[in-house]
C-alpha cells in the first residue's frame, strides 16, 4: 500500500507530479482523497454513519471516521474514488446519487507523518440499516450511527460526548452490538475546522 502512486499538488492545487503514498506522507505533499458521508433519516431525525477503523490500521487504529474514504490513485479520476465505498463497507452507490460538497483541504502533522489532503467530499442520503453493511475487515471493524445534530454539537463545542450505536466485528467476524458514549478523542483527529465545514455543508443538503 505504501507503494501506491498518487498525484501530488502545490499549494494552489496545481499537479506537480506523482509520488508513492509513503513519500506523500513523509514529504508532506498535497494529494487527493475521496470522502463519502452517509446520512439517513429515521422518524424525522437525521443520523450520520461512521466507520470504526480496524485495530490493524497503520494510521488511527480503532477510531471513528468518515463513513468511507480513501486515496485517489494517480491513474484515477475523482469519481473513481467511489470504489472505496464498495471496498470498505460493501455498498454499491450509484454516482448519480452522490451529492458533491466540494473540495476541502486539511493538514495533520505528526512526528513522522504529514497528511495534506485535498478531500473531495460527497454526501450519500439513503435509508441504510446495519445489515446492509459488509465490512472489509483489514480496513473497517465496525459501523455506528450518531444523531447528526449531536455530532454537530460535538464539533462546535456544545457537547462533550455523543451516543453512538451500531456494531463491531470480533476476531471471528461475528457482530458485537456497540452502544456507547464517545468524546472527540474517539474520532480521527481531522482538524476541528474540517469537521465544522463538512457539517455545515451537510446541513445545507439534508
Amino acid at each position: 500500500m505504501d507503494n501506491e502512486q498518487l498525484k501530488i499538488f502545490d499549494e494552489n492545487r496545481n499537479q506537480i507530479g506523482v509520488a508513492t503514498r509513503e513519500e506523500v506522507h513523509r514529504m508532506g505533499y498535497w494529494h487527493e482523497a475521496f470522502h463519502c458521508w452517509f446520512v439517513t433519516k429515521e422518524k424525522d431525525t437525521d443520523y450520520v454513519y461512521l466507520q470504526l477503523r480496524s485495530q490493524t490500521k497503520k494510521d488511527y487504529p480503532g477510531l471513528l471516521d468518515i463513513t468511507a474514504a480513501g486515496h485517489i490513485l494517480a491513474y484515477e479520476t475523482v469519481l473513481d474514488g467511489v470504489r472505496e465505498i464498495k471496498e470498505e463497507i460493501g455498498i454499491d452507490v450509484p454516482l448519480d446519487k452522490l451529492v458533491h460538497l466540494g473540495v476541502i483541504d486539511y493538514c495533520v502533522i505528526k512526528e513522522d507523518f504529514i497528511d495534506k489532503e485535498l478531500a473531495n467530499v460527497f454526501l450519500y442520503k439513503q435509508n441504510q440499516i446495519f445489515d446492509d453493511f459488509t465490512l472489509q475487515l483489514e480496513e473497517v471493524s465496525g459501523i455506528v450511527k450518531v444523531v447528526f445534530n449531536d455530532f454537530a454539537d460535538l464539533w462546535y463545542g456544545k457537547k462533550e460526548s455523543v451516543n453512538v450505536q451500531g456494531f463491531r466485528l470480533n476476531e471471528d467476524g461475528d457482530k458485537i452490538l456497540l452502544k456507547e458514549k464517545f468524546g472527540r478523542e474517539k474520532f480521527v483527529p481531522h482538524q476541528v475546522s474540517f469537521y465544522q465545514t463538512v457539517i455545515q455543508k451537510i446541513k445545507e443538503n439534508i
